[in-house]
């Protein structure tokens, strides 16, 4: 069985990578996106970005499975063909969040047999979110320049932080799915 990241580099599923390295303890840290679904190919040498993917993924693998697993996705809808594209990978032990920006409500579900917890996003990014969960500040995050090292401290300050949400069915999940609540930041 190959790792999270060889699975990912041998088929072409990672997009955007910031960072994807070695942690300590043979762990490996991944930011970036992950192909859900490919783009359709315009022509041989040209291709479409992801029609589906998850977005800024923080990964953290060691060997065959993923550790510590948080991304944005568009819609809840989008959970399903990205769980089966990984399933792989992730175990009962995975530490999973999920920010969707379509939820109208937060909770922790289970779904074969492994345990994810979906968390509305709104304005915010992942990687902001995470940090408020930890308790870190940005400025705690400033004393490490390389992006390993910031990875680690904050999959290592997660490990101590209670992210259970209400205990939820797949299905009620699914029954919280709205209109996206995103709102586009950028220049007025």
């Amino acid at each position: 069985m190959s790792t999270p990241m060889e699975y990912i580099k041998t088929n072409s599923l990672d997009w955007q990578p910031s960072f994807n390295g070695t942690l300590s303890n043979g762990m490996n840290g991944y930011r970036g996106a992950l192909i859900i679904e490919e783009g359709k190919q315009i022509s041989s040498d040209r291709k479409l970005p992801p029609r589906i993917q998850a977005k800024q993924v923080i990964m953290i693998s060691k060997e065959e499975k993923i550790k510590f697993f948080a991304c944005e996705l568009e819609s809840f809808n989008d959970f399903k063909p990205m769980f089966e594209k990984y399933k792989q990978f992730f175990d009962q032990e995975s530490m999973n969040l999920l920010y969707v920006t379509d939820l109208d409500g937060n909770g922790t579900f289970e779904y074969d047999d492994v345990t994810f917890t979906a968390i509305m996003l709104d304005e915010s990014s992942v990687w902001n979110e995470l940090l408020d969960l930890a308790s870190l500040e940005k400025s705690d995050m400033k004393q490490y320049k390389k992006q390993d090292a910031k990875v680690e401290k904050l999959y290592n300050e997660l490990l101590n932080t209670q992210i259970e949400e209400s205990i939820k069915t797949y299905e009620e999940m699914c029954n919280l799915i709205g209109e996206s609540s995103k709102q586009l930041m950028g220049a007025v």
